[in-house]
């Protein structure tokens, strides 16, 4: 079963609903969140984002801000591009670094790194699609890139037939010179994300 493509503004919860409700889909979505988390080398992981993933993000943001009617239509428009339209996997890519000075050392050095990501499914690579956001540049050009990126990785029919194949070998990585790290998805990963394909 495909997942949804989009999220409509019939898809939000009502705050006052969502408000009693939020421990339990809290706990729903870490869960299921966890399943979707694959660590990179020491500081960087990958969330695998879908329908579901999405509109928890936006009712989150919605309780958040509490900015009504107007924030939804702009969570719409922020969030629905990540969500996968059946040929492909989206990732936030964030490097997770605590320490302020070692985040600002480590993004300092790796300039350009959303255009060196790669899953690779039984051999064949993809090269990940970096997010365009309007007004937003992720490595700026004194070299020093965010710690958080979208991708897109697009598949070919045959490739999501592969991917889709119990045990198949899928590995992401990273191949930027300061940070080259790759990760080879569990099986219960692989059958999650193969969930996320038409």
């Amino acid at each position: 079963m495909s997942m949804k493509h989009k999220i409509e503004r019939a898809d939000i919860v009502p705050m006052e609903t969502y408000g009693p409700e939020r421990p339990e889909r809290r706990r729903a979505i870490i869960n299921y969140k966890r399943g979707r988390r694959l660590e990179v080398g020491p500081v960087a992981a990958f969330y695998f984002e879908n329908h579901t993933t999405m509109l928890s993000q936006i009712q989150e943001m919605l309780w958040i801000e509490k900015g009504g009617e107007a924030q939804i239509t702009d969570e719409l428009a922020a969030y629905n591009p990540l969500i996968p339209q059946g040929q492909e996997l989206v990732a936030t890519m964030m490097f997770e670094i605590a320490d302020e000075t070692r985040r600002q050392s480590i993004l300092s050095r790796l300039g350009g790194v959303e255009e060196m990501v790669t899953l690779e499914i039984d051999g064949q690579k993809i090269s990940a699609v970096p997010e365009r956001e309007e007004g937003i540049e992720r490595t700026r050009r004194d070299g020093k890139t965010s710690s958080v990126h979208f991708l897109h990785f697009p598949f070919q029919a045959d490739l999501i037939e592969t991917f889709r194949k119990p045990g198949t070998r899928i590995v992401a990585a990273i191949e930027h010179k300061e940070y080259a790290h790759m990760a080879v998805l569990p099986e219960a990963m692989r059958q999650a994300l193969a969930e996320d394909f038409d």
